[in-house]
């Protein structure tokens, strides 16, 4: 596998001829606000790959999002389909990789499309992990195929990368550059809550160090606690420390949301978010700092910053602030309270409090451990044992 440092050298490369090339897996509502959100930068030097299965539905959303660009005046990329790639066909997505040569692949991509989990997952369990076969399904052969194709793109997750990231490391493969998501929605409230608290109008101008697992993103954003678990939290505003009550931060975050595939913007601006990072640290040589799960094969979620290290273009964990070690202990928390007890050896390891919950919930007793070559049997396992049987209780 070709590090991310190696392969951010070839994007800088495109980056400065004017030729970024951005691959989309999968136009489902994230894949879709990205490509708006991707057109609307107006930028002539990329050129927006969309993959999928059904060519029909791809070109009716891609058409809708080059009208309405152009529209508003924004409609200088191009635009190309790649169609009839099924996910389960890790030869057809090598395919399409090598045809194309892109320098950002996004797996955008569900094994269960046009369901949220966590509708399910949340109110039963309480926890996120159950879902972590069908989170990884199709990122591991996305991930064969960028192997088999051995492709510079930098690789972009986002589908609980928390776990699926380590997952993949743990088992010996290939895995994504970056996960998008989790923790970075997080973030934002923090920082409106922090400029309410101070009373001033340039939430931009607050600065947050932090780091959490996917539990906490969604116990402080739907119920405004941490469950006892102390996370390192440090907030600045305009490069000055504030001593803020963290308590009341927290509570704060628990703003009203949507809970329809509108909350979907969200895990689409993250990955925005990420690949513009990459372009304006090239073409600014400023450091951009952005929150990321499951970075460089780590549970749980991390700041991160893509900038100039010896003058060599590099990502790396920002532990300015906060030790590797103190991160890493509440990501441990924060996932083992997600239902992973732990990620090793090329399985994840269910806590025992899970299994118990799913049993009491669902009916259904979960294994302790998923090996990596069991992930479709078990993901087939939860579809049709939990997800059916709790959408046909919906119907």
């Amino acid at each position: 596998m070709k590090t991310l440092n190696d392969k951010l050298q070839v994007v800088e490369k495109h980056v400065q001829e004017g030729t970024i090339k951005i691959m989309i897996i999968g136009l489902g509502s994230v894949g879709s606000y990205l490509l708006d959100y991707l057109v609307s930068k107006n930028d002539p030097a990329i050129k927006i790959i969309v993959v999928g299965r059904n060519a029909e539905k791809l070109e009716t959303k891609v058409n809708i999002v080059k009208i309405a660009g152009l529209i508003r005046h924004s409609n200088k990329s191009v635009i190309e389909i790649e169609n009839n790639v099924d996910l389960t066909n890790i030869e057809a997505i090598q395919k399409a990789i090598e045809k194309h040569q892109p320098d950002f692949i996004v797996n955008s991509s569900r094994a269960y499309p046009g369901l949220k989990y966590g509708s399910i997952s949340w109110s039963n369990v309480r926890a996120y992990g159950i879902w972590s076969p069908l989170s990884i399904r199709f990122t591991k052969n996305i991930m064969d195929a960028c192997e088999l194709a051995d492709t510079n793109a930098v690789v972009i997750n986002t589908s609980y990368s928390d776990v699926v990231i380590p997952w993949l490391k743990s088992a010996g493969k290939a895995y994504p550059d970056f996960g998008s998501g989790n923790l970075n929605h997080l973030v934002p409230r923090m920082q409106f809550a922090v400029a309410n608290m101070l009373n001033v109008e340039d939430f931009w101008n607050v600065d947050i160090m932090f780091a959490a697992g996917h539990f906490h993103d969604v116990c402080i954003s739907k119920e405004g606690h941490t469950e006892g678990v102390n996370l390192p939290l440090k907030i600045y505003y305009k490069g000055e420390e504030k001593d803020l009550p963290h308590d009341k931060i927290f509570a704060a975050c628990k703003i009203a949301m949507p809970v329809d595939q509108t909350r979907n913007m969200m895990n689409a601006s993250s990955n925005y978010q990420i690949i513009t990072a990459v372009i304006d640290a090239i073409r600014t040589r400023k450091d951009q700092k952005l929150f990321i799960p499951g970075f460089n094969g780590n549970i749980g979620g991390y700041p991160v910053i893509i900038g100039y290290r010896e003058n060599r273009l590099s990502a790396w964990i920002d532990d300015s602030v906060f030790s590797f070690e103190e991160m890493n202990r509440a990501n441990r928390e924060s996932i083992a309270l997600d239902g992973v007890e732990d990620v090793v050896g090329g399985k994840i390891i269910y806590t025992d409090a899970l299994i118990k919950k799913a049993i009491k919930a669902f009916g259904v007793e979960l294994p302790k451990t998923v090996a990596y070559q069991d992930i479709d049997t078990t993901a087939k396992f939860i579809i049709d044992n939990i997800i059916m049987p709790q959408l046909a209780k919906k119907d």
